[in-house]
């Protein structure tokens, strides 16, 4: 059976690129993004009573995946890279159907005169641009379930030390640095890469932030403007 769905909305976050994006959603609280609604679908009274909630599924499209078709086994780099796994044990973007899910917590609702009532919410995991297919309010008492296992990727995983010099730090627009600093501490690089003298980059919104991580420490070298 074919399907076909409507994007109903896009994402608006600080990431441009993949690198960088939490691996999970709501591990980088201070990180916010902004749902901004298709024209069509524009109208206050879609989301009215949605402010008695206080978190929303997400179900977006892996947008900037390339597609080679259907992969069986996938290398989660919660594993290093090195095993395999089957596609359907993990929540890897290349999927049959490469569709995200995502809990995020509202922030606030906004309206912006060219873009409509759009929700600024915080704890995403999407890049700028993503594609969105429907929203969901998150209800605790269905949705958290605390005695579910969680397999291979049961932990979160220790967050690395950053050193983050003053004078770096301060190069950034005082609102972001708290959401930076959450994202380079869990470890944005991949699974399989441990070279201590590479020199990684991450963009976030209007700046490049270069890292080297040694010891298990990251060491931020560099912040620059666009």
């Amino acid at each position: 059976m074919r399907m076909e769905f409507e994007q109903i909305a896009h994402i608006e976050s600080a990431h441009p690129s993949k690198f960088g994006v939490p691996r999970q959603s709501g591990l980088a609280p201070s990180d916010r993004a902004r749902i901004v609604f298709e024209p069509e679908f524009r109208n206050a009274d879609a989301l009215r009573g949605i402010e008695g909630f206080s978190h929303l599924w997400v179900l977006w499209i892996f947008d900037r995946n390339s597609s080679d078709g259907f992969r069986p086994t996938v290398r989660p780099p919660k594993l290093g890279g090195n095993e395999r796994v089957g596609v359907f044990a993990t929540r890897s973007p290349y999927r049959p159907n490469p569709i995200g899910l995502s809990v995020v917590k509202i922030e606030k609702l906004e309206p912006l005169r060219d873009k409509g009532l759009t929700i600024v919410v915080s704890g995403a995991d999407m890049t700028d641009g993503t594609p969105v297919l429907d929203i969901k309010p998150y209800l605790p008492y269905a949705d958290s379930v605390p005695s579910a296992r969680g397999g291979f990727a049961d932990e979160v995983g220790e967050k690395i030390a950053v050193d983050f010099p003053d004078e770096l730090l301060e190069r950034l627009p005082p609102d972001d640095r708290t959401a930076v600093a959450e994202l380079l501490a869990l470890d944005p690089r991949p699974g399989y890469q441990d070279d201590p003298e590479r020199v990684y980059g991450m963009e976030y919104s209007d700046y490049n932030i270069r890292f080297v991580v040694k010891n298990s420490r990251l060491k931020v070298v560099s912040v620059d403007k666009k």
